[in-house]
């Protein structure tokens, strides 16, 4: 699963989740679902915008995560 690590950036950075939402300019719901992990896409525009906002790279910013059940033992 890949995930946005929204929340992580925040924190390192000192920012609260009202200065994101507020600078993203977009519908807060969309934006708390990103938050949380709980979109299934998520356009480039977006992603450049949070890359602008972060002051970051996109490594920084996505992060792959294996589900358990693609785990093979």
């Amino acid at each position: 699963m890949i995930q946005i690590r929204v929340n992580e950036l925040l924190k390192k950075q000192k920012k609260t989740k009202y200065w994101f939402v507020k600078n993203m300019e977009g519908g807060y719901q969309s934006l708390t679902r990103m938050m949380n992990n709980e979109t299934n896409s998520i356009k480039f525009d977006t992603l450049e915008k949070m890359c602008d906002l972060f002051n970051c790279e996109i490594g920084e910013l996505l992060e792959y995560v294996p589900d358990n059940d693609e785990i093979e033992v």
